[in-house]
């Protein structure tokens, strides 16, 4: 059915470029891995598979297809952008899951990454991957490993009390006229922070920038929600201070995007009056739980989460490889 790439055959199954099959030969795995997101998750995957599906008709996503006895195993596919390799997704069907086979479908992206000019760093958070897998990925001379926490918080029966914001401060729903300045406050927000470490794209303006626009516009994040998106000004200044995007995963399901305030207003009560507003909007627009994703490591916010109701029902890793 499919030539094989240069990595060949291997005692877990046949390794091929993703370009010799069609959305039909995936559908049974992607319809897998659409139930296991919503079983884990609560979160529709949908949307994203559709997208897996059109490019891999239109043979322009960049991967391979593991093959164990004819059938479709698993898969990954990645991008390459500037001096950057995103590893995009990782899946192995529940039935022929082991780490052999999900490290050969990561060598097989790890690889031509790796060998491509001015490729300097590769990123991946695969949420699909047991958590239990630690230590057990490719090329560990040059990975760095971050704990992630995915929390979900129960609507019905968590309201969040308005608290004291102890600073002069207003707050707007979200308008695209924001942008660049909600791109300078997460580089200003993530400076030496862990995230900056797992994600580049916030260590700059320009970086995130293409962040925002990819949470606004794709669907990777769920639809963007604007009705339950805010921002936070300054009440002398007018500067802005803070923001909290949100999006839609199911219908009956929020998801926290990015939340983060600047330096100056930090530890005044400017995050939690925008966490606030959004859980209480998506509340009213009928979603009966949200979630977020939160490093491990970063105790302040998963103790704010915590202290508001929010309880971590997955864990996983963020990779990150560099110095290759």
């Amino acid at each position: 059915m499919a030539a094989k790439l240069e990595f060949g055959t291997h005692s877990t199954g046949e390794v091929i470029d993703l370009r010799h099959l069609t959305a039909r030969d995936l559908d049974p795995l992607l319809q897998e891995e659409c139930a296991a997101w919503l079983r884990q998750l609560s979160w529709d995957f949908n949307m994203s598979a559709d997208l897996v599906r059109r490019f891999v008709d239109m043979r322009a996503l960049t991967g391979s297809a593991l093959l164990v006895d004819g059938e479709v195993a698993g898969y990954m596919y990645y991008v390459i952008e500037e001096d950057k390799g995103l590893v995009g997704d990782v899946y192995v069907r529940e039935k022929f899951r082991n780490v052999e086979r999900e490290n050969l479908l990561l060598a097989n992206a790890l690889a031509p990454i790796m060998e491509a000019p001015g490729v300097r760093r590769i990123e991946a958070q695969l949420m699909m991957l047991p958590y239990e897998r630690k230590g057990l990925a490719p090329r560990p001379d040059c990975l760095s490993l971050f704990e992630r926490n995915f929390m979900r918080i129960d609507l019905t029966r968590n309201t969040l009390a308005k608290g004291h914001v102890r600073r002069p401060v207003y707050i707007e729903k979200w308008s695209d006229h924001y942008h660049d300045a909600a791109a300078n406050l997460i580089a200003a927000a993530y400076a030496g922070h862990v995230d900056s470490r797992i994600n580049d794209q916030y260590r700059t303006p320009n970086g995130a920038r293409r962040f925002l626009h990819n949470i606004v516009v794709y669907p990777g994040c769920g639809s963007f929600n604007r009705a339950a998106s805010y921002v936070a000004f300054e009440g002398v200044s007018g500067a802005l201070c803070g923001i909290s995007l949100a999006s839609q995963v199911t219908p009956a399901t929020g998801h926290v995007t990015q939340i983060c305030v600047s330096p100056a207003v930090r530890g005044t009560g400017v995050g939690h009056e925008l966490l606030r507003q959004t859980l209480g909007t998506l509340r009213g627009l009928g979603c009966s739980a949200a979630s977020l994703t939160v490093t491990a490591s970063n105790d302040d916010a998963v103790g704010l989460y915590e202290r508001v109701g929010f309880e971590t029902i997955h864990r996983f890793w963020a990779y990150v490889w560099e110095g290759f």
